[in-house]
């Protein structure tokens, strides 16, 4: 009882509350740093302009990648999008196009297929006000700006209920679009279509062109029932069809294979047909993933000579610190406060300076020149690079904890006696 009693008596010290811990090295650091802030000013600098570099590389990586994989879905399809063509007899001649669709038709009916696109292309002359145009003309069904993450800018998309409009359905590009004089959609613009049969066609959406070249050929997209009402007999003899399909990656190899043998088997003994993926990752490998490693071996470049430049005057302001480390450690600091002391210095300076450096990017990142400093799409946007800026701020407490691992372990190092004296 009596034991008890004693027990209840000298309760148990409790040390700090962790986060308690860390706020008041935090502030500690801070501190240090506003009397010392003349022998840190320069490595700081460095390494916020480090920061800075790093953050405006991943940003500007991040947006070119984008860029880049946008130009080759569009130019491809998704993974993982194949292509399979209209079939030719031994003697070159193109097969049935009506027979051909009807195959396909079946076959991703009977397979699910969902998103599938016929394809061809073509010319088509196209009356405007300056006189007759060449338009290099897009033949496509609905689901190809899915398949091609096709994306207008006003207007709307191409729809299956178009098919049955009496004046045909168009979405040009940006360049046919001014040439028109720039209407507005919604107020269903139109153009006379010179083919066989001319027909008063409307357009309903615009998309980027590839090119703001004024001088470069018009584009548009139409709908196949569109294109066959209004193109010659020469030109539907002389343009094959192509479909493209949009599938699951694990599932193309043995898709492609079984199109191409029932579009053969369609069409009897002699005729061949081929199948073949059109998608960026047809080969396999990833064909951004030079970029990508350029990128990071530029980040490694950038940290490393931050956190030397830091390592090196960090060493110079612990050795001139050296009294004052033993006139803490004689007031009763132990080795793990000195230790901690001394790497979260470094670690809020370079957080600090981390954070100057990623607004730094980002204000250059917002710049509306930059895409065209770049040679990038005239319609890239910068958005906010929270993964850069992340890994901007990542990075300089990472830097900061290796500069100031080494100078923590000098200090902690540091005899009594010996500093004072110093």
């Amino acid at each position: 009882m009596s034991q008890s009693s004693s027990r209840s008596s000298h309760p148990r010290r409790v040390g700090p509350d962790p986060v308690t811990a860390l706020l008041a090295s935090v502030l500690e650091a801070w501190s240090e740093l506003r009397v010392h802030r003349g022998r840190v000013l320069l490595s700081l600098v460095g390494v916020g302009v480090a920061v800075a570099a790093l953050t405006l590389a991943m940003g500007v990586g991040g947006a070119v990648q984008s860029v880049t994989e946008q130009q080759q879905v569009q130019g491809g399809g998704r993974p993982a999008t194949f292509a399979i063509s209209t079939p030719s007899s031994p003697k070159g001649e193109s097969g049935d196009s009506a027979l051909f669709d009807r195959v396909m038709q079946q076959f991703v009916a009977r397979h699910e297929v969902r998103y599938h696109a016929r394809t061809l292309y073509a010319e088509l002359p196209v009356r405007l006000a300056d006189g007759a145009h060449q338009v290099d003309t897009h033949v496509v069904d609905p689901d190809y700006a899915t398949i091609h993450e096709l994306t207008v800018s006003r207007g709307r998309w191409l729809r299956a209920g178009d098919a049955q409009r009496m004046a045909p359905a168009l979405v040009i590009d940006s360049n046919f679009w001014r040439t028109l004089g720039s209407p507005d959609p919604r107020t269903h613009p139109v153009v006379t279509l010179a083919g066989q049969r001319p027909a008063t066609a409307v357009v309903v959406g615009v998309y980027p062109a590839a090119s703001s070249d004024p001088q470069s050929p018009l584009q548009m997209y139409m709908l196949p029932p569109a294109w066959q009402s209004v193109a010659t007999d020469r030109q539907r003899a002389a343009t094959a069809s192509t479909w493209e399909l949009w599938v699951p990656p694990s599932l193309a190899r043995g898709l492609m294979d079984r199109a191409q043998n029932e579009v053969s088997a369609a069409f009897g003994k002699g005729w061949s047909t081929s199948a073949y993926r059109t998608d960026y990752l047809a080969s396999g490998q990833d064909p951004l993933l030079p970029l990508r490693l350029g990128l990071l071996g530029v980040a490694g470049v950038i940290l490393l000579l931050g956190a030397l430049g830091l390592l090196n005057i960090t060493l110079v302001t612990v050795r001139h610190r050296i009294r004052e480390i033993g006139i803490r450690r004689s007031f009763g600091a132990t080795a793990g406060r000195v230790f901690v002391g001394v790497m979260m210095e470094s670690v809020v300076a370079t957080v600090a300076a981390g954070a100057v450096g990623v607004v730094m990017a980002v204000l250059v990142l917002r710049n509306p020149w930059l895409p065209g400093l770049l040679h990038l799409p005239e319609n890239t946007v910068f958005g906010f690079p929270i993964d850069a800026a992340l890994a901007g701020l990542a990075a300089s407490a990472a830097v900061g904890a290796l500069a100031g691992l080494v100078p923590a372990l000098v200090a902690v190092r540091v005899r009594v006696i010996d500093a004072i004296r110093y």
